[in-house]
């Protein structure tokens, strides 16, 4: 594991305990430039991820609320006339920081959820026709609960391609959640949580992550793996071009976590099934039948064949 994100890693874990995994993939996401959804009941941390995250690379946190009431200006800004100038000024909302939370981002209308897509896509935010781009890093981190239906408004296929993985936090083991017991018992550790790197280092970890080498039969092995779920017999909607560069990028920071400068296979099969999973759509027979797609995902994987020969001869 690379140094650096080693350090950030132990730093998450003193806040986080038993979810290394999921500060790894959060990891993954943030070097590659892309955004997560953490979906999980409530309760079980994930707002507390994404603050420790951001304490960790001291980046300037923002927290959204998202509520069927909320407006896209609530969340973009809004532009103000200041009689002393008689000019309109642009106040900018929430959504202008490094590490933006979208907590129960589902609990809003889609006319809300769209303000998002121009953000997360383009890292820039257009109001009345001026584009302001977003400081660097820019990265979402946006939360919902899937048991939670009344009052809730499912995210769409546009919105849901976006994020660069998805990811469920999951239960803590018993033992696990003993020693939370005891974290929490005076004070909650996050409250003194302090950073370790600065936006510097992690500006320059995200462009040696974009520099790490992919070999050509590694991205034909990754459309060879996109293409599959676009004619399987399961799979109503299958991986869009958007999911394939995806899967690269992640696979590129994945490979920079660990030191080295090439991506592997392994790296690709590792990730496929959170970057993939969200952007299936199955179809009706199928899900009665109870075909998951993490099912389709680990099949496609098995049947395809690896580039392992191409890959020694480098």
């Amino acid at each position: 594991m690379h140094k650096t994100i080693e350090k950030i890693i132990q730093n998450i874990e003193k806040v986080m305990i038993g979810k290394r995994e999921v500060a790894e993939l959060s990891l993954v996401a943030l070097l590659a430039g892309g955004h997560v959804l953490l979906e999980d009941v409530p309760g079980v941390g994930k707002t507390m991820m994404v603050r420790a995250l951001a304490k960790s690379v001291r980046a300037e946190f923002k927290r959204i609320q998202f509520t069927p009431d909320l407006l896209p200006s609530d969340v973009l800004g809004v532009s103000i006339y200041n009689p002393k100038t008689l000019q309109f000024e642009f106040r900018p909302g929430p959504i202008v920081g490094n590490i933006i939370l979208a907590d129960e981002i589902n609990r809003t209308s889609p006319k809300t959820q769209s303000a998002l897509l121009e953000c997360m896509e383009e890292s820039s935010v257009s109001v009345d026709g001026e584009v302001i781009q977003l400081p660097k890093p820019f990265f979402v981190m946006a939360t919902q609960n899937p048991v939670e239906y009344e009052g809730t408004f499912p995210l769409p296929e546009a919105q849901l391609d976006r994020f660069l993985m998805k990811i469920r936090m999951g239960y803590p083991t018993v033992s696990e959640e003993i020693e939370i017991l005891r974290r929490v018992e005076k004070t909650s550790p996050i409250q003194t949580l302090e950073s370790v790197i600065t936006i510097e280092e992690l500006l320059n970890l995200q462009e040696e992550a974009r520099n790490v080498y992919v070999d050509d039969a590694v991205k034909e092995y990754i459309v060879q793996l996109a293409r599959a779920t676009r004619t399987n017999a399961n799979v109503y909607l299958g991986v869009s071009p958007r999911g394939t560069v995806a899967l690269m990028r992640a696979s590129q920071a994945y490979a920079k976590m660990h030191d080295r400068d090439f991506v592997k296979p392994d790296d690709v099969q590792y990730l496929a099934p959170f970057v993939f999973g969200h952007r299936m759509i199955l179809k009706p027979e199928a899900r009665y039948e109870g075909v998951t797609v993490e099912v389709i995902i680990n099949n496609i994987i098995v049947d395809s064949v690896v580039p392992i020969k191409r890959f020694i001869e480098r």
